[in-house]
C-alpha cells in the first residue's frame, strides 16, 4: 500500500510539474509591454529576458533575435541589460492614425530551442499634436434676408492624437449676429456650424470677421484656429439641395485610372445666377486629394490615380454643392474598395538551420517561415506546401509562422544536399502563388567505416627481393566527408617465425602501399598471412580489416647440395671400394644430393663429368647411382677418380660437382698392399711417422680378421666333412653380396664395422667406429639374400675347416672408408 501510495504521489508531481511548465510556455508565448510615443531612441521598454526565462548573458547564446515580417524595426534588445528597447523614435499617430489603440505585435525567436514568443507593445499617444484646420482662411456667403437660425456648416478641424489628446470642442470670436453650434456625428466626429442669430443688413455692414478655435483635452492644451470672413449678399430665396444626403459606392481596387466612379446632383430652384451650382471637396485630406477628381460643374467624380486596398479600404468624401447666391449644400460620397487578388503570398526564411547533422532526430526544425498575403479574406488565405518527394514536412507554428521539420531520416551519403522550393498558394480565383528556393547542406558525422574493395587479397613475390620494394597496394574507401572519410593504413600485431612483422613489412599509412624491409627467402618462409587495418579520422573512429596473403615465388638460387659422399671437414678424400671380380652393372656407390628449391628448380640430373678410365663406369641420369660399365680388368688401374656433377632444371642452372675415389682390389690386404698408390706424396718430414701408422692399421686388421675366422669356425664345428666343403667352395662366388646375405654373420661385421682414415702427415691419421646402421651403406637390396645362415650353410655340407673366407674387398665394402687428408 505503501509503495502504491508513493507512486501515486510521483504520478502527481510529475503531473504538476507537465502543468506548471505547460503554464510557463503559454504565458511565456504572448508577452505584453506599453510604451508611450515619442521616446529617444534606447529607451527601455521591458526586461524580455526575465520574461523568457533567461539570463541577459544567454540572449546572445542562444541566438534570441526578434523577427517580424514587412516594417520597420521599432524595437531591439539590448543583450547587455537583457530589456527591450526602442530602435528609434516612434509616431503613434503614423503608424497608427486614429486607431483607438495602437499596438505593435512582433515575435521573438529563441533560435536554440526554435521556439517563438509573440511581444505585443502598444504604443500610448501623448498630446504632441494641436487641432488643425484644413485652412487659415474661411470665406462664408450669406443672403441678407436670410432669417435668423439658419445654420452654415463650417469646416473640421483635425487633431491626430486620440483619446482626451484628440479635439474637444470649439469656440468662436464674440460678435453680435452669429453664435456656434457643435455637431457630434456617430462616428464621434465634431461637426461646427455657423447660427445666425440677428438678421444681416449689408447696407449697415457688407463683411464680418470671425474667428473659429478648435481645442484638445490634452496637457497642456492645444489650439488650432481659422479666420472666417462672412460676406453679406442680395437676396436667394433658395439653397441647393442634393439628390441624396449621402452617396455610397464600391469600386474595386484594380480600377483603371480616369474611370468614373459616380456623380453627384444637387438642384437650386432659383433661377439666374442663383440657380446655377458648382462643386468642391469640401472636406479632404491632402493624401486624398490627388486620387479622386470632381468636375465642379456637373459633380461627375473620376478616378485620378491607382487605388489600394492594402493601402486604404474606404475613403469618406464631402461634397460641397453652392449657388450663385452664396448658399450652401452638403453630401457624404462614401466609397468602398473592395479587394481583388492581385498580391501573390510573401514567404519569408526566418531562420535556416544549415548544415544539418545527418543523425538529427525525427521532427528536427529545418526552417521557420513566415507566410502572409497582403490581401484579405479568401484572397489572403494562404497554404504552404513542399514540392518534391523530400523528406521534410511542414507544421503550423504560431500566427503565420511554419517550421519546417524532417520527416524521415537524413542519410549524407545518399543525399548530401537538398534543393528545398516551398509553394505558397492563396485562396483568390484565380489563385496566385509564390515559390520559395533554399538550399540545405546536411553535415556528415562518422557513421560509416572504410570498405576494402575485397574480402581478401593475396599477392605474389618472387624471393631475393630488393629492400623497400613496393610489393602490393590496398585501398579502402569511406563515404563520409572530410577528416571522416580519411583514412589511416595499418598491420596488426603478428610474428613470424619469432620476429615482429613489422620487421618484414611496412605500409604507408595515407596510400596503403606495402614495402618489403627485408629480402625473402623462399626456402624459409613460403607465405606471410597479415591482417590490414583500415581506419578513419573520425571521432569516434570507425576502422575494418582485410586479410592480405602474401605468396613467396621460388628463384633458382640454391645450387644443388651433395649429401653423399660428404665432403670431410679435414680435408681428407673419401674412397670407395669395387672388387676386381664385379660384373657390369655392379652398383659402387651412389650419390645422394638436394636441392633447396622447390619445382623444376629441384629436379636434379647427375652425369659423369670426368673419369680416370673413360667408359669404366657410368652415373644413372636421375638416381644418382655410380655403377660399373664392364667388368674390371686386370690392367685398371687400382685408383679410379671420377667427377659427377649434379645440376637442377633452373633458369639459368645450377650445379655441384663431386670427386670420387674408387679403390679396384678383392681384399684389404691388397687394399693396404697398394695404399702407396692411393695416398698424395707425403711430405719429406712426416714420410716415417705415416709408415708407422700404416704399419699399426695393418695389423689392427689382422687381429680383427683372425677373430672373425675363429668365430665362424666355432659355429661351423660338426658340420659336413672338409670335401664337401671344398666342392661347394667353387659353387661360393667371390662377390660380397652372396656371402654377407647371412645376417648373423653380417651383423657382427656391421657391430665391428670401422673406418681406417689415413693421411700422409700421421699425426692426424685416426679410425673411426661408428654406430651400427646398415642404411649407411651403398649395396642394393639385391646382393642381399634373406636367409638363414645357419640353414644355408647346413645345405652347403661345407666341412669347418675348409669354409671359404668371405673376401675383404665384398665384406668391408660397406663399412671401411679410407681417406686421404691433403
Amino acid at each position: 500500500m505503501a509503495a502504491q501510495r508513493n507512486r501515486s504521489y510521483l504520478i502527481a508531481l510529475v503531473q504538476l510539474c507537465l502543468l506548471l511548465c505547460m503554464s510557463w510556455e503559454t504565458e511565456a508565448r504572448q508577452i505584453r509591454y506599453s510604451v508611450p510615443e515619442e521616446l529617444e531612441r534606447g529607451s527601455f521598454v521591458g526586461n524580455i529576458s526575465k520574461d523568457l526565462g533567461l539570463e541577459p548573458r544567454e540572449l546572445a547564446e542562444r541566438g534570441v533575435r526578434i523577427v517580424s515580417r514587412g516594417r520597420t524595426q521599432l524595437f531591439a534588445l539590448n543583450p547587455r541589460s537583457g530589456s527591450l528597447v526602442t530602435a528609434g523614435r516612434i509616431d503613434r499617430e503614423e503608424l497608427c492614425a486614429q486607431s483607438a489603440r495602437c499596438l505593435v505585435s512582433f515575435n521573438i525567436l529563441v533560435e536554440d530551442r526554435v521556439k517563438l514568443f509573440g511581444v505585443e507593445i502598444e504604443v500610448t499617444d501623448i498630446n504632441d499634436n494641436a487641432p488643425k484646420f484644413q485652412a487659415e482662411n474661411l470665406g462664408v456667403k450669406i443672403n441678407e434676408n436670410v432669417a435668423p437660425g439658419m445654420r452654415f456648416p463650417l469646416p473640421e478641424a483635425v487633431d491626430p492624437d486620440v483619446g482626451v489628446n484628440s479635439l474637444q470642442s470649439y469656440q468662436l470670436s464674440s460678435n453680435k449676429h452669429f453664435s456656434l453650434a457643435v455637431q457630434s456625428r456617430v462616428s464621434g466626429v465634431k461637426s461646427p456650424e455657423l447660427v445666425l442669430e440677428h438678421a444681416l443688413d449689408r447696407e449697415e455692414e457688407a463683411m464680418h470677421r470671425l474667428v473659429l478655435t478648435a481645442v484638445d483635452g490634452g496637457d497642456p492644451l492645444r489650439s488650432g484656429t481659422v479666420l472666417i470672413s462672412v460676406t453679406v449678399f442680395d437676396t436667394n430665396d433658395n439653397a441647393p439641395v442634393f439628390s441624396l444626403p449621402e452617396y455610397r459606392v464600391s469600386v474595386p481596387e484594380n480600377l483603371p485610372v480616369g474611370s468614373r466612379l459616380l456623380t453627384v446632383t444637387a438642384t437650386d430652384r432659383d433661377e439666374g445666377a442663383n440657380g446655377e451650382v458648382t462643386y468642391s471637396f469640401r472636406k479632404l485630406p491632402d493624401t486624398q486629394l490627388l486620387k479622386f477628381q470632381l468636375n465642379k460643374n456637373t459633380g461627375e467624380i473620376k478616378l485620378s490615380e491607382s487605388l489600394d486596398y492594402e493601402e486604404t479600404g474606404f475613403y469618406e468624401i464631402e461634397i460641397q454643392a453652392e449657388d450663385g447666391g452664396a448658399y450652401l449644400a452638403t453630401a457624404k460620397v462614401l466609397i468602398t474598395i473592395e479587394d481583388v487578388n492581385d498580391n501573390s503570398p510573401e514567404v519569408t526564411i526566418t531562420s535556416l538551420f544549415s548544415p544539418l547533422m545527418e543523425d538529427s532526430p525525427l521532427g528536427t526544425v529545418v526552417a521557420l517561415l513566415n507566410v502572409h498575403d497582403l490581401d484579405s479574406g479568401q484572397n489572403g488565405q494562404v497554404t504552404c506546401s513542399i514540392l518534391g518527394n523530400l523528406p521534410f514536412k511542414l507544421e503550423k507554428s504560431i500566427d503565420s509562422y511554419y517550421r519546417l521539420v524532417t520527416h524521415t531520416v537524413l542519410d549524407r551519403e545518399q543525399v548530401s544536399s537538398y534543393n528545398i522550393t516551398l509553394r505558397a498558394t492563396d485562396g483568390g480565383i484565380p489563385p496566385l502563388s509564390t515559390e520559395t528556393h533554399f538550399t540545405l547542406q546536411v553535415a556528415d558525422i562518422n557513421d560509416n567505416p572504410p570498405t576494402f574493395s575485397h574480402i581478401s587479397y593475396f599477392t605474389y613475390i618472387p624471393e631475393n627481393n630488393p629492400r623497400g620494394a613496393s610489393i602490393f597496394s590496398v585501398t579502402a574507401l569511406d563515404p563520409d566527408s572530410k577528416e571522416n572519410a580519411q583514412v589511416i593504413y595499418s598491420l596488426a600485431e603478428d610474428t613470424i617465425q619469432g620476429a615482429p612483422l613489422s620487421s618484414y613489412i611496412s605500409i604507408n599509412s595515407d596510400t596503403g602501399v606495402l614495402y618489403a624491409l627485408r629480402s625473402f627467402d623462399y626456402e624459409q618462409f613460403r607465405n606471410l598471412q597479415m591482417q590490414v587495418t583500415a581506419t578513419d579520422s573520425g571521432d569516434p573512429p570507425l576502422s575494418s580489416n582485410v586479410s592480405l596473403s602474401i605468396f613467396v615465388l621460388d628463384q633458382n638460387d640454391n645450387a644443388p647440395d651433395i649429401l653423399y659422399p660428404a665432403l670431410p671437414t679435414d680435408g681428407s678424400t673419401g674412397v670407395e671400394l669395387a672388387p676386381r671380380s664385379a660384373e657390369p652393372g655392379y652398383l659402387v656407390t651412389k650419390v645422394v644430393a638436394v636441392d633447396r628449391d622447390s619445382g623444376q628448380n629441384a629436379w636434379l640430373s647427375y652425369r659423369l663429368l670426368k673419369a680416370s678410365e673413360p667408359g669404366l663406369f657410368s652415373v644413372g641420369l636421375h638416381t644418382g647411382e655410380v655403377r660399373t660399365a664392364r667388368a674390371l680388368l686386370d690392367r685398371d688401374a687400382l685408383k679410379q677418380n671420377l667427377v659427377v656433377v649434379v645440376q637442377d632444371h633452373g633458369q639459368p642452372p645450377l650445379s655441384a660437382t663431386v670427386t670420387l675415389t674408387v679403390a679396384v682390389a678383392d681384399s684389404i690386404p691388397d687394399v693396404l698392399a697398394d695404399l702407396g698408390s692411393l695416398e698424395v706424396p707425403p711430405a719429406s718430414d712426416a714420410s716415417d711417422l705415416t709408415l708407422y701408422l700404416v704399419v699399426a692399421v695393418a695389423a689392427v686388421s689382422c687381429v680383427f680378421l683372425a677373430f672373425v675366422i675363429v668365430l665362424v669356425a666355432l659355429k661351423l664345428r660338426g658340420w659336413h666333412t672338409s670335401r664337401l666343403l671344398q666342392a661347394s667352395g667353387g659353387g661360393l662366388g667371390v662377390s660380397a653380396s652372396h656371402f654377407v646375405g647371412v645376417d648373423g654373420v653380417r651383423t657382427f661385421l656391421q657391430t665391428y664395422s670401422h673406418e681406417v682414415s689415413l693421411t700422409a702427415d700421421s699425426r692426424r691419421s685416426h679410425v673411426i667406429f661408428p654406430q651400427p646402421n646398415y642404411a649407411d651403406t651403398l649395396i642394393s637390396q639385391e646382393s642381399c639374400e634373406k636367409k638363414d645362415p645357419l640353414s644355408l650353410l647346413d645345405d652347403s655340407k661345407f666341412p669347418v675347416e675348409d669354409t671359404p673366407l668371405v673376401p675383404v674387398s665384398s665384406v668391408f665394402a660397406p663399412f671401411l672408408t679410407f681417406k686421404n687428408y691433403d
